[in-house]
């Protein structure tokens, strides 16, 4: 590498490099590329997800702040610095990646943001954003090297690592972490200037060269995306690290509001219906009585008489209904409370609802709506209100299994009669066994597959094409299930000199002798493979479409 002084055993290892690239040039280059373009994307994903989180949070405590500065306010500056430290290294990540790109391709800037960047919406902001897939030279390393090592560990990433660190000690000095935690990323060299990093020949290695050294462009990109996600992952746990460290009680609340916490709101007849009424901004040593009244839509001063009475325990109202009756059930009520400044009692409304529905079950095919013999057919068993778990269902014909909480039915014989299964379900709710209901489902084998060679059924085909095919595959088009047909026999036929040459074949393989006919074969020759004979997985035998195919 001009302008990178090298021991003759790193001259060597660069060499075995250069060979071994030639290979994968040669090779697997495109995976490898392709593998880095896939990993780059996502990373820029999750730096947008992040980056989107982060401004909300950013929100929420800019909002506290307003509310009490006072309080707030210490803990806001602090997170407002971070706020800045982070743009800034963040800023500097995106320069590294445009010079990249730019002395990568070796064109100025004007050509750069016009062939390889593009305008993007990035959490409502526009901005222009690397295109990586779009860069010619994203599989090259050597001018990337160059620039960020170069001599005397002058090059841009030596800075981008002091840069690094000192984002790393401006958050762990406002998380209070020692230097050596782990909780905070973005860690580079240790203090010590002890080597941490290994070549591939076990060579110890200072992170720059680790990450940078004959690293290709689209590489280069990924990693400094990666260190992105660093920064904006610091940022967060900091930021909500300051966030928590505002106790709630320091907060202004500048109203009070009853609140309900039903259990549920879909009760199954003979359930009961459970709900919790809080007030909010009330510790738990507040004390606090509710009156209720069901069937009420809104509370009003008449029903004190006919309320019922429930004492609060630890700030919160629980309530208990049966549930007799089906449909929309209302209910309406006042808690009761000592205001810690007057010493009065003090009410609140609140009001509620819920829904007492009787039992019910839903059977629905993952795939299709009908069950095929021979295979697995996923189905989705559930009911409203009703975990999986609660749920035991049962089949009229097949077998129904249940795996990683998914049910599946399997029908390995063709039903005698009418070809129904039907699926019945139940459940144990409070001790009682309840019925669900039940679904029937249609009965059906499999569709015959359709017979291709090299994906044709019939039409011009290369005789190259043909023989490096040399077999028949059925072939089950828009259907959504994997599954396999085998070929047993076919018959093999063609107009060799006038006469009709025929060749019965056991297996789906092309014979040597019917490969050599094809090789003698001569353009617009035609070739009959007829009589195709498969075994389907529900046993039986189907006879397949003929493939006729002519030689371009």
């Amino acid at each position: 590498m001009a302008g990178y002084k090298e021991t003759p055993r790193q001259k060597m290892i660069a060499m075995m490099y250069l060979v071994l690239t030639a290979l994968l040039a040669l090779n697997v280059s495109k995976e490898i590329l392709d593998a880095f373009l896939v990993v780059n994307k996502s990373m820029e994903s999750t730096n947008e997800s992040l980056t989107a989180k982060i401004h909300e949070k950013y929100a929420e405590f800019k909002k506290q702040n307003d509310m009490n500065p006072k309080k707030v306010g210490p803990y806001w500056e602090r997170a407002k610095n971070v706020e800045q430290e982070a743009e800034k290294l963040i800023k500097y990540l995106d320069y590294i990646k445009y010079k990249l790109v730019e002395v990568s391709e070796r064109k100025d800037s004007t050509e750069i943001m016009s062939l390889y960047y593009v305008d993007t919406v990035i959490n409502g902001v526009s901005k222009k954003v690397l295109d990586l897939r779009s860069v010619p030279t994203k599989d090259k390393y050597d001018a990337t090297t160059f620039y960020m090592m170069r001599e005397n560990k002058s090059g841009e990433a030596y800075t981008l690592s002091q840069k690094m660190q000192v984002y790393r000690d401006t958050v762990l000095n406002v998380m209070g972490l020692p230097a050596n935690s782990d909780k905070v990323g973005l860690y580079t060299n240790p203090p010590s200037g002890d080597y941490i990093y290994k070549d591939a020949s076990g060579q110890p290695q200072d992170w720059e060269q680790h990450n940078f050294y004959h690293t290709i462009l689209a590489a280069d990109i990924t990693i400094l995306n990666k260190i992105i996600a660093e920064v904006r992952s610091a940022e967060f746990n900091s930021l909500n690290f300051l966030y928590a460290s505002v106790s709630e009680k320091d907060f202004k609340f500048d109203n009070v509001a009853a609140k309900i916490i039903p259990k549920s709101t879909y009760v199954f007849k003979g359930q009961k219906y459970e709900a919790e009424v809080l007030v909010a901004a009330y510790d738990s040593k507040t004390q606090l009585n509710s009156k209720y009244l069901q069937g009420a839509e809104t509370w009003k001063e008449s029903y004190m008489d006919r309320a019922k009475t429930v004492e609060g325990e630890e700030g919160t109202i629980k309530l208990e209904f049966a549930t007799g009756a089906e449909g929309l059930q209302k209910y309406a009520g006042i808690i009761e409370m000592r205001d810690p400044v007057t010493n009065d009692i003090v009410t609140y409304p609140y009001e509620g609802e819920y829904y007492v529905a009787p039992p019910s079950l839903t059977v629905a095919p993952l795939k299709m709506n009908v069950f095929y013999i021979g295979v697995d057919n996923p189905v989705s068993i559930s009911a409203a209100g009703l975990s999986k778990d609660q749920i035991n269902p049962v089949i009229s014909l097949g077998k129904l299994t249940k795996k990683d909480g998914e049910w599946s039915v399997r029908i390995n014989k063709r039903p005698t009669g009418k070809s129904i299964a039907t699926i019945s379900a139940s459940a144990k709710i409070d001790d009682k066994t309840l019925p669900l209901g039940k679904a029937e489902f249609r009965v059906k084998r499999v569709p015959d597959p359709t017979a291709e060679i090299g994906g044709m059924a019939d039409g011009q085909i290369d005789k190259n094409v043909l023989l490096a095919a040399s077999a028949i595959i059925p072939n089950m088009k828009d259907f959504e299930f994997d599954l396999y047909f085998v070929v047993n026999s076919y018959t093999f036929g063609a107009i060799i000199n006038g006469d009709w040459v025929q060749k019965n074949v056991k297996g789906n393989v092309f014979t040597e002798e019917v490969k050599n006919i094809i090789r003698n074969g001569k353009r617009k020759q035609k070739f009959f493979f007829e009589n195709i004979q498969a075994k389907g997985p529900d046993g039986t035998n189907r006879r397949l479409n003929p493939v006729n195919l002519e030689l371009k």
